[in-house]
């Protein structure tokens, strides 16, 4: 069996709202799930760049919560 594990990655719009999609992954392949919209996609490469191009394309989230900077 597989082994899984899950990540996220989470940007903020203009506004001040949350989004995160969750990135789940079974053996080589990765299920992006946004938690805003519904949005779902298969990603074997370089998942969390989707991810951040939906975040940003969809919803406009830019701000990284975590990140350092102004």
């Amino acid at each position: 069996m597989p082994s899984t594990t899950a990540g996220e990655v989470s940007r903020w719009d203009q506004h001040g709202r949350e989004h995160v999609v969750r990135v789940q992954r079974s053996g080589i392949q990765r299920m992006l799930t946004c938690d805003t919209c519904g949005w779902r996609k298969g990603a074997q490469f370089l998942p969390w760049l989707k991810a951040e191009e939906h975040l940003t394309e969809a919803h406009q989230a830019t701000v990284d919560p975590g990140g350092a900077g102004s």
